[in-house]
């Protein structure tokens, strides 16, 4: 199973002024964020709004996404999180992992997430990414749980986003489980993450300066510690304004104004980001250059 690294987008789903999703849209900022640097792609992630999406549009989406990703021969993702999902994912060749989410709500304890992931990755046609992101679902995992998740065959790595870098960070990097791979999640804090050996990040943030995320990721993989601080030192503000508002509200609200997508519109629960928050990702972003 070879280890996933770099940069991955996960694609926010554009609408059409209509409330219909803007697959041609789509296909666009796919091909863009590829010609831009980015390694991969993810579909249906937390930043596509899949929960808001129906059957046929999520199907819609992945089928997409997926087409790009085989003209470019690019590695796909699929946000997959029930036995269901990750079954139909047999009928998707161009994806080589499903990046499934820790279960919400209900916290079952680190003995049952690893016996839910035991039983996922058993049935999936594909390698599962495991998403950690304790402060959506309640449940924290520490380094030991993590390390137990790597030993599951077929589980090939971590979102890692547990809302910053602590000591669990810090044991898991110290010697991070082989053929596993960390990806950061939390794209304020990607840079401290890939200075302790990350492999790489799903990166919302990354829609906008998709270069220079690919860039910082670079970096530090080659050692050039100096020239990757100075850089994430300035990226990081960037995500913190674009993560002002619920995600992807003022990621949309920038690539519209950029004229990438049709509308800067969300589907409820969420609302339209404040004009003021996609003011303020703006301008962060021409002071990295994006």
């Amino acid at each position: 199973m070879t280890t996933l690294h770099g940069l991955y987008l996960p694609l926010i789903t554009p609408f059409a002024a209509d409330g219909t999703v803007a697959l041609d849209a789509l296909e666009r900022l796919a091909h863009q964020v590829l010609d831009d640097g980015a390694t991969g792609l993810v579909a249906l992630g937390t930043t596509g709004e899949p929960g808001s999406l129906t059957e046929a549009e999520k199907q819609a989406v992945v089928e997409t996404v997926a087409r790009v990703c085989r003209e470019r021969s690019a590695p796909l993702i699929v946000g997959a999180a029930t036995a269901e999902a990750l079954a139909a994912l047999s009928a998707t060749p161009e994806a080589v992992a499903a990046l499934t989410v820790v279960p919400p709500f209900v916290r079952p304890g680190e003995d049952g997430v690893v016996a839910h992931f035991t039983r996922l990755a058993a049935a999936s046609p594909v390698p599962l990414v495991v998403y950690d992101i304790p402060y959506r679902t309640g449940q924290y995992l520490t380094a030991g749980a993590l390390r137990r998740l790597a030993a599951i065959p077929n589980v090939a790595g971590v979102k890692y986003a547990g809302g910053g870098i602590n000591e669990d960070t810090v044991a898991l990097m110290a010697d991070p489980p082989a053929g596993f791979a960390v990806l950061g999640g939390d794209d304020t804090f990607v840079s401290p993450l890939l200075a302790l050996g990350a492999h790489g990040g799903i990166l919302s943030s990354a829609h906008l300066a998709t270069a220079q995320f690919a860039e910082l990721i670079r970096l530090w993989q080659s050692g050039d510690a100096i020239r990757a601080r100075a850089l994430g030192h300035r990226l990081a503000p960037l995500s913190k304004a674009l993560f002002a508002e619920p995600n992807p509200t003022v990621v949309k609200a920038a690539l519209h104004a950029q004229g990438r997508i049709p509308t800067p519109g969300v589907r409820l629960p969420l609302l339209d980001a404040h004009p003021d928050s996609t003011a303020a990702a703006l301008k962060q972003l021409a002071e990295v250059g994006g």
